[in-house]
């Protein structure tokens, strides 16, 4: 079981991400990028890096997508990445290799709801949902670095273990938790009927649409 300690750390990670320098950096590569101001890239990626974190959290406690995911974690997404923010946030453009990557980490993690999700963040912040799709493919190698890095310095090899993580990672923060589980029902959906009304039905809830 995770400490009060360790989890007010991994809180605090979290939740101070995009308010601090390397933070900044990512929001203003991204906007750059994207042509968006400073205030409203930040106000999305609030959005987007607990979708992401949700989406985590639901593979997570699948064991088939949990032993996958804790590989990634240890390998390639072991929080190398968020050493060499500036070399790939900071040049004006996002270094396109990281966002080809972030194409793969959200087919792996959303499957078929992966343009549900961008139609999502893109309704609430006036995104077309070619910009909320990218903004989630830059967002995602940054997530995978958070928690891979968090995932080595508490010592977590075992799979199953990921959910208190990522749980704690998102804990304590109202907004955070409700994109959250929007993500975590989106995923749940079955597939029947329109997606477009799955996501009307649950926006309503967690959004107030």
């Amino acid at each position: 079981m995770l400490s009060n300690f360790l989890k007010f750390k991994i809180m605090s990670g979290i939740m101070d991400l995009l308010q601090g320098p390397m933070g900044q950096m990512i929001i203003q590569g991204v906007g750059s990028q994207l042509g968006q101001d400073t205030s409203k890239t930040q106000s999305i990626l609030g959005s987007a890096i607990p979708m992401l974190m949700g989406a985590l959290k639901k593979n997570a406690s699948n064991p088939e997508t949990a032993s996958g995911l804790m590989e990634a974690l240890k390998n390639k997404h072991d929080g190398s990445l968020l050493d060499n923010i500036s070399d790939i946030f900071g040049g004006g453009n996002v270094n396109e290799d990281v966002v080809q990557d972030g194409d793969k980490i959200l087919g792996h993690v959303l499957g078929d709801k992966k343009e549900a999700v961008a139609q999502a963040l893109g309704k609430q912040h006036g995104l077309d949902m070619g910009s909320a799709m990218n903004i989630l493919k830059m967002a995602a190698p940054v997530v995978m670095g958070m928690l891979g890095k968090q995932t080595r310095q508490s010592n977590i090899s075992n799979p199953t273990d990921l959910t208190n993580i990522i749980g704690n990672m998102i804990g304590g923060h109202q907004e955070a938790e409700q994109h959250s589980s929007f993500i975590e029902n989106l995923l749940d959906q079955d597939g029947d009927g329109s997606v477009v009304d799955d996501l009307f039905n649950i926006g309503k809830k967690f959004f107030g649409k």
